[in-house]
């Protein structure tokens, strides 16, 4: 075993590419992605408006839809191009049309109508927006209507405030009390991303071996157990790297953990297995780096996407589902998010990684692709040497 990891750190050496996806890349991959989002909350997020009408309650409104957390209002447009204008180049996420003779109608309790416009295609900026427009509209809503409830002669405030609003909600989100969309994004993009390093680095490792060693020194003895001696030096290294972004997560940044880290632990061994099996099985389908790179980058390219984080899984269509358990990372999400989330006992936590079980067929896969290379490369030693006889 000493041999095996002596000869494989040589190896690293030697490859600048290996030595990069298993030392600094992941690093830099992961703090990059944590910068992106490490605000958190998103806030002041710019918006415009269209006010036709100038009065004081429109006046007002605006100053609403400022007071907001998520928004600000950066632009006042005269016309409605201009608004429209401005939200399809990006200057502006949102804007409220504002009609004329608001505080008229208002004023004559007729109901006027202010409509929202916004992009829905940024879905998390989409959501921010309605929601925040919302709450401003029904906020200023309610005290109209409490100011009507008193000019009719309701003396007691609190009776005017029922009156305006004679149900009120409380909407508490639960697993993520803040909204932090750091919390919700970068701790399902890194995983993401640690999978698509694994299957990565276990290709440039077997390509590194193939041509330094040569496939029959190499594989020709025992080809499952030297393949596996190949790999299992790196299984630590991988497995260094995912407990450093949970312990960066939940101890570092204390996100919420209601469940074990020894359990997502586990869960990580499968994973590492699972995803060094399958870099295993691109490599050996054509010995070509080249290929077997371009068929991980098409295997692993939705897996954040096919998560089930950001889209939910029961909306998936069936192709996008299948393609979702081929895929070793959403087997474990589902295992780190009934462990953060909802830290339900690892009994019913592991039962997620059952489907991992079918890795197995791709091991026989890869068995059998070795032995068909072997079989092929000493058909060509045996011609060359009958060539030189």
């Amino acid at each position: 075993m000493t041999t095996s990891k002596v000869s494989q750190l040589s190896v690293v050496l030697r490859d600048r590419w290996l030595l990069s996806s298993l030392t600094w890349i992941p690093i830099v991959l992961a703090v990059t992605i944590w910068a992106i989002f490490s605000q958190g909350i998103a806030r002041d997020l710019p918006i415009g408006v269209v006010n036709f009408d100038n009065g004081s309650l429109s006046q007002k409104l605006v100053r609403y839809y400022d007071a907001t957390s998520a928004m600000k209002v950066t632009h006042h447009f005269a016309s409605v191009e201009e608004a429209k204008q401005a939200l399809t180049v990006g200057d502006i996420y949102g804007y409220a049309i504002i009609p004329t003779q608001f505080e008229q109608n208002t004023l004559k309790q007729l109901a006027p109508q202010v409509s929202v416009f916004y992009n829905s295609q940024m879905i998390l900026v989409g959501k921010l927006i309605n929601s925040a427009f919302l709450q401003a509209q029904g906020t200023f809503n309610a005290e109209v209507s409490t100011g009507f409830g008193l000019v009719k002669g309701d003396t007691a405030m609190l009776s005017a405030m029922g009156k305006a609003v004679p149900v009120r909600t409380q909407i508490t989100p639960l697993f993520n009390k803040n909204s932090n969309y750091a919390q919700f994004l970068v701790s399902a993009v890194v995983p993401a991303l640690w999978q698509i390093v694994i299957v990565v680095s276990t290709i440039l490792v077997l390509a590194a071996n193939h041509r330094d060693r040569g496939l029959l020194p190499w594989l020709g003895q025992r080809p499952l157990v030297d393949w596996v001696s190949t790999l299992a030096p790196y299984f630590l290294v991988f497995a260094l790297q995912g407990f450093a972004f949970l312990c960066w997560f939940y101890l570092g940044f204390k996100w919420p953990m209601h469940g074990s880290l020894v359990v997502l632990v586990i869960a990580q061994a499968f994973t590492i297995v699972a995803c060094m099996i399958m870099g295993s099985a691109f490599f050996f389908l054509t010995l070509d780096p080249a290929r077997a790179m371009s068929f991980a980058g098409a295997f692993t390219a939705p897996s954040f996407a096919f998560m089930g984080i950001t889209f939910p899984v029961s909306d998936m269509s069936s192709l996008a589902q299948f393609w979702r358990g081929l895929l070793p990372i959403s087997h474990y999400i589902e295992v780190q998010v009934s462990q953060v989330s909802y830290g339900q006992t690892w009994v019913v936590s592991l039962q997620h990684l059952i489907p991992m079980l079918g890795y197995g067929a791709v091991i026989l896969l890869c068995v059998a692709l070795i032995q068909k290379h072997l079989t092929t490369e000493l058909q060509r030693q045996a011609m060359n040497n009958k060539e030189h006889a």
